[in-house]
């Protein structure tokens, strides 16, 4: 069997895996409000209120962070476009999703691409925020697999392009000041 084959039905059952807790009402509700906090509410609320409680020197983070938002969803969209990988609740019959889909495309995850940009970019200005954001951006991250939504190979990837992208920003930030 080729190394691909092994890796596509090893992602396939750990996503099952992952699936099973989406069948107990309580964790799915968990995870859906996760979700859907992670699809931008929560982000928008921290670049809007960084500098009010960090002071005008925050305004700085809180731009980085859209500029980076904004060339991660375009670079996303194209990756989806371009790979049109079907989400596992739309390819795998045994897989439940309790909420629905942005898009149709699974590949990468861009819930965990943002949430670890931003999450890179605030604790390197802010580590304090960590204790907060930090277990966030994990749950955001579970929450996609626990959903139906992505593949864990969709969340690797989208926590890989989120965490480049908030690394070349901030050294970008660096070379400017």
């Amino acid at each position: 069997m080729r190394l691909l084959d092994r890796l596509t039905r090893a992602d396939q059952r750990t996503t099952v895996l992952f699936n099973r807790i989406n069948h107990c009402r309580i964790p799915a509700r968990l995870f859906a409000v996760v979700s859907r906090l992670g699809n931008g509410v929560l982000w928008y609320c921290i670049i809007l209120a960084l500098p009010l409680v960090e002071g005008v020197v925050a305004v700085r983070v809180s731009l980085q962070m859209v500029a980076v938002g904004l060339v991660s969803y375009l670079l996303y969209r194209w990756l989806k476009r371009s790979t049109g990988r079907a989400r596992p609740c739309q390819a795998h019959d045994g897989v439940l999703h309790s909420v629905a889909p942005l898009d149709e495309f699974s590949f990468p995850s861009g819930h965990t691409m943002h949430a670890v940009a931003f999450t890179i970019i605030l604790l390197a200005s802010y580590p304090a925020w960590g204790l907060a954001v930090a277990p966030f951006t994990v749950l955001v991250a579970l929450s996609r697999m626990v959903l139906g939504l992505h593949y864990p190979s969709d969340v690797i990837a989208g926590a890989l392009i989120g965490a480049l992208m908030a690394t070349f920003s901030i050294v970008l930030m660096g070379a400017v000041q």
